[in-house]
């Protein structure tokens, strides 16, 4: 049986400096266009395929998923857009998750908190208090399928955000 890894990214650090702003236009600050890219680095240096980058259509998730799949060698056009990713709750992580192609070992979500690090709690026995800024956060499902991903026995793989030395 194959196993299936889904990987969690909350976005990177974002800006408050326009009070007047839309929340889901909230663009990356300076620190979080500083992480992103090292911590695609640090994920890409795991030697982990990425199939699919899924991302919440806010700006500061968005951004942060292009710094990734360009890491990745993708671009910004084969990042997949997911309107209810934006502020999810555990029922639509497990909806984009389950609606996913089983052509892709791996996905990458990019969403924000409180729900990234809910969810993340749920999946395994392994706890985190809090899913920082750019976090990543991932584990494997023994399955064929996405559709079962949640049925399947999982595995913790690991959990790195910026201020975790390498």
């Amino acid at each position: 049986m194959a196993k299936k890894q889904l990987i969690l990214v909350r976005h990177a650090k974002s800006s408050w400096a326009n009070p007047g702003q839309n929340d889901i236009d909230r663009p990356l600050n300076d620190r979080g266009h500083r992480d992103a890219p090292v911590m695609a680095k640090r994920l890409l240096q795991k030697n982990i395929p990425i199939n699919a980058f899924i991302t919440s259509p806010a700006k500061r998730a968005f951004t942060t998923c292009t710094y990734f799949a360009e890491t990745y060698g993708q671009k910004a056009a084969q990042i997949i857009v997911v309107p209810y990713l934006y502020l999810a709750e555990e029922a639509d992580f497990i909806k984009a998750i389950r609606q996913s192609d089983d052509a892709f070992q791996s996905i990458c979500i990019f969403a924000h908190n409180p729900g990234i690090t809910n969810f993340a709690n749920s999946l395994t026995n392994t706890r985190i208090d809090d899913m920082p800024t750019c976090a990543i956060f991932s584990v494997t499902a023994n399955t064929n399928h996405w559709k079962d991903f949640f049925s399947s026995s999982k595995s913790y793989q690991f959990f790195d955000y910026p201020k975790l030395m390498p």
